[in-house]
């Protein structure tokens, strides 16, 4: 019975520890990639504004062929919505709407996850004119990692889960664009 109690005080400290720590730990994180693309701001951010052309370069849309997509609203304009659904893990199901336009420098949206797990995420797209005809991209993501599993934010390791996948969209889009 004591080695019992033990066994049962140990891991309740064990789970306390676990839960104090996370208490302290950060809950957001924040990914942003950027890269040079040889074309005029104007074209490259009509471009991107597309929520349909974002499936053409994003690294998550071009996952899963077999992909679901729907489109609601004035595609490029605040308040259209991506929907997606996919059965590949990586990809699942959520929804992308633009919230905010800021002509020819940014592009804000809301992500909303349904599947595998539910999630929400802020993103951005950015441009800016570096010369005539030479444009930075920036593309980014931020969300927050609810207590307590915000323990898990280092192991996650964000910046690389994510921002792989979005410097190889933007490196889609150069190829796309150049």
């Amino acid at each position: 019975m004591i080695i019992i109690k033990r066994i049962l005080v140990f891991f309740i400290l064990i789970i306390s520890i676990v839960l104090i720590a996370a208490y302290f730990m950060p809950k957001e994180y924040a990914v942003e990639k950027e890269i040079t693309i040889n074309k005029p701001v104007d074209s490259v951010f009509t471009y991107i504004k597309s929520l349909k052309n974002q499936n053409e370069f994003s690294v998550w849309a071009n996952t899963d062929p077999k992909m679901k997509v729907t489109y609601k609203g004035v595609d490029g304009t605040v308040g259209s919505i991506s929907s997606w659904e996919s059965d590949v893990k990586e990809v699942g199901v959520g929804e992308q709407e633009i919230t905010k336009i800021t002509e020819n420098r940014r592009l804000d949206f809301a992500l909303r996850f349904k599947k595998p797990m539910e999630d929400t995420a802020v993103g951005f797209m950015s441009t800016e004119p570096l010369s005539g005809n030479v444009t930075k991209v920036k593309w980014g993501v931020n969300g927050i990692i609810p207590y307590p599993t915000n323990i898990m934010l280092p192991m996650l390791k964000m910046d690389q889960m994510i921002g792989n996948d979005l410097q190889k969209g933007l490196e889609n889009l150069k190829d796309k664009l150049e």
